[in-house]
């Protein structure tokens, strides 16, 4: 018999574990998933208990092969995939294929083993400690599989059919999608409404700070509601030139806790907000801190503990750990008595704790050189984040002062301050949201006592309006859904980043909006499948699924009644779903081209899927076409063509802007007369000496955008990056590209000749 086989899904945390482990165990990865439901059909043999036809995937057969074979030698096997659903399917399949291996009496026994952490430590205890597969977690993930499958499968068809070919649904992300939809229509709904505000600047008799306070009481009432200027102004008059007292001083301690550990969710949400790292960003890099980063003298080593986590718990010798390390950074008096816990909620797995580095002691900073510049910013934030967690609150001392015309208690300003009497856990971390700071915000206040003497140096009014509600963004939408009860840690990113791909939502200025196709789709699940986009019933489905995980319910049972309810939604679909194929989407727009023929009886345009790329509207009766827009209340507009000063050399018209499969290009407005057509030029000559054509956009097939020479084929000059007219101050070339600064980088100009590549960072004034 040879050596134990220790088999994991990914080669750098094999190479992270044979490091550790030296020549006791031959290490292996079977590179993620080596089985999965067929490509192109169904897969689920609904008549017969809904039986996954599973086989292995594409190009994987060599990896099974080569596991079988390390197998037949080996003295025993053990699998350690990650400690999750998707890590116990990896797992389960990697253990039906070795089962193949001649009889039961010469096959090794096989284990599972559950990695939290790759450390010398953690890799120990977990091969302490090897057991055996878990069933019950195994078919909670296979039946959120067929569920999956049966909703995308089966829905998605009925959308080529009805609306476009390519279209998907799901059974998570169209829920992620209609709370977008929904929250876009709330915006569209919005009405903003007026109001003012009147603020003043004091001051002390003795003392020439000032301080601002704004009048929140008017007229004996509690409020002060000011809906125009008139308003406004005649307060202003009214309370000018008057002397002020100060009526109350309150003065309130206050203390503010450190936030929790991280969780999957929280991490991605903070990620999102101060790094911008897109939610799958933040799991790739976080998996690569996990699975292993090369220090010197040490090799690969695990920095962070395992990233897919619901739980704030976390183990004993590392608490320990972090308040020995902030007792020698900051002293004793910034460590709590007792070390500080957070609530599990009700919903959560609690399989493993909260993510956390593996090692306190490991800064930053002292491992900065050996990680990428991504890597270093999440280690930090989730180092910094964990060390927080077990520090003292932060103690905050907040005055409110209350000012009030000698003499007159009917008008009421109010100034507010605050001074961190205790920084706390505050010296190190503090949490980032998406809200806006206060337009009031909390300053400093000088020393104030009661029925003190006051100057005011100036009084002014301030118009606002009322703010319709935000667009989410991938960090709200995440938390949205964890609010929800909708997905879990494994399944947040794939959410948000799925209905990006689909082209159902675009990502603006960080916030999500809805395309019109996001709408479309969205509005037709709703109308035929309200079960299936239902938040309440897809969170009683993560429910069931966390039920069958600890034993508790019956994978038959939960894929029963759901297909039970499925089915004649599906049934109906089929039958009464409109064909916008052929029918379109009635809207109130007159055809601009019958108006003028006509006059009266003018036809509505309609929208439609045509060859082009996106919905267009057009007119059943003379098939005028324009691509359209929403205003900021959804209604919708036509587009205008865009005239360039062109005219065509065929018909002397005027040439326009369209947009077409392959992006913009040039077009005869006397079209469908004149047919003329040639590609957007971007002004700039091509680079290619002797060549008399200039650079075009040009969009390909996958509907990627490319630039080439207009002179094509006859010049075959192509750019994947967007050129300028800008000459490469190092060899000279006439075109550079701008590299966009992410991650804390500075933009940059870029030469694009291939043998050249200079970079010159742009100055933040530029």
């Amino acid at each position: 018999m040879g050596k134990p086989l220790l088999i994991v899904e990914s080669p750098t945390k094999a190479k992270t574990l044979t490091k550790y482990l030296k020549d006791a165990y031959v290490v292996k990865a079977s590179k993620g998933h080596i089985k999965d439901l067929p490509e192109n059909r169904l897969g689920v043999d609904i008549e017969n208990g809904f039986r996954a036809e599973y086989q292995i995937i594409s190009g994987k057969k060599k990896i099974v092969e080569d596991l079988r074979k390390s197998a037949r030698n080996a003295e025993s096997v053990l699998l350690g995939p990650d400690p999750d659903r998707e890590g116990e399917a990896i797992a389960w399949h990697i253990a039906e294929e070795i089962s193949r291996n001649g009889s039961s009496k010469k096959r090794p026994p096989v284990y599972r083993v559950l990695f939290y952490e790759l450390t010398q430590k953690g890799i120990t205890e977990a091969l302490k400690t090897p057991g055996p597969l878990n069933r019950h977690l195994y078919e909670a993930q296979q039946a959120r599989r067929i569920l999956d499958r049966l909703v995308g499968y089966l829905i998605s068809p009925i959308l080529w059919r009805k609306v476009k070919t390519g279209l998907s649904a799901g059974r998570v992300q169209s829920v992620a999608l209609r709370l977008v939809c929904e929250r876009e229509r709330e915006i569209f709904a919005f009405r903003p409404e007026e109001y003012w505000t009147v603020d003043a600047l004091f001051s002390k008799q003795d003392d020439d700070r000032s301080f601002k306070a704004r009048l929140v009481q008017c007229y004996g009432e509690r409020r002060c509601d000011l809906s125009s200027e008139a308003e406004a102004n005649k307060i202003i008059e009214l309370l000018k030139d008057r002397f002020y007292v100060v009526k109350d001083v309150k003065q309130k301690k206050q203390k503010q806790n450190p936030p929790p550990p991280f969780i999957t969710s929280t991490l991605q949400q903070d990620a999102s907000r101060r790094l911008k790292f897109s939610p799958r960003k933040t799991m790739q890099i976080a998996q690569q801190l996990y699975e292993g980063v090369e220090l010197p003298d040490a090799g690969p080593v695990g920095l962070i503990t395992y990233m897919r986590t619901d739980s704030t718990r976390l183990a004993e010798d590392a608490v320990k750990a972090v308040r020995k390390f902030i007792a020698s950074q900051w002293g004793e008096s910034f460590v709590p008595p007792k070390p500080n816990q957070y609530k599990v909620k009700a919903s959560s797995q609690d399989a493993h704790e909260a993510i956390r580095p593996t090692d306190v002691f490991r800064t930053p900073d002292s491992i900065r050189p050996f990680l990428t510049h991504d890597q270093y910013l999440l280690y930090e934030l989730i180092w910094k984040r964990f060390v927080a967690c077990q520090m003292k609150p932060a103690e905050v001392e907040k005055t409110t002062v209350d000012i009030v015309p000698e003499g007159d208690d009917e008008f009421v300003f109010r100034a507010t301050g605050s001074v961190v009497v205790f920084p706390g856990y505050l010296v190190l971390y503090q949490e980032a949201t998406d809200e806006e700071a206060s337009e009031e915000g909390d300053g400093i206040l000088p020393p104030i006592q009661s029925g003190k003497a006051l100057r005011m140096l100036s009084i002014n009014g301030s118009q606002h309006f009322t703010q319709p509600p935000r667009r989410y963004t991938e960090a709200s939408l995440i938390k949205a859904l964890e609010d929800f009860g909708i997905g879990r840690p494994s399944t947040y990113a794939t959410i948000v980043s799925t209905i990006q791909e689909r082209g159902y939502v675009v990502s603006e200025k960080r916030t999500l909006r809805p395309t019109e196709l996001g709408f479309i789709v969205n509005d037709l699940l709703v109308e035929h499948f309200p079960d299936i986009v239902d938040i309440s019933f897809t969170a009683q489905m993560e429910a069931q699924l966390d039920e069958i995980s600890r034993g508790n319910g019956s994978l038959m049972n939960l894929l029963k009644n759901f297909y039970d309810r499925f089915k004649p939604m599906l049934d109906d679909a089929l039958k009464e779903m409109r064909n916008l194929r052929v029918e379109g989407i009635l809207t109130d727009l007159e055809c601009p081209r019958c108006k003028e023929e006509l006059g009266t009886d003018v036809p509505l345009l309609v929208i439609r899927w045509g060859k082009t790329n996106g919905p267009i509207v057009e007119c059943p009766r003379c098939r005028f076409k324009s691509h359209y827009e929403r205003d900021e209340h959804g209604e919708i507009r036509l587009i205008p063509e865009k005239e360039t000063g062109e005219v065509c050399e065929k018909c002397g018209k005027p040439m326009v802007v369209k947009q077409g499969r392959y992006g913009s290009f040039l077009a005869c407005s006397g079209y469908p007369e004149c047919k003329n057509t040639k590609p957007l030029s971007l002004g700039i000559p091509c680079p290619r000496e002797g060549c008399s054509g200039e650079l075009v956009e040009r969009r390909s097939k996958q509907g990627k955008i490319f630039y080439g020479c207009s002179a094509y084929p006859d010049c075959s000059v192509i750019l994947n990056r967007k050129p300028y007219a800008r000459f490469c101050p190092k060899c000279g070339y006439p075109i550079m590209t701008k590299s966009e600064g992410r991650s804390g980088k500075k933009s940059a100009w870029v030469c694009l000749n291939k043998d050249c590549r200079y970079r010159e960072e742009i100055e933040e004034d530029n």
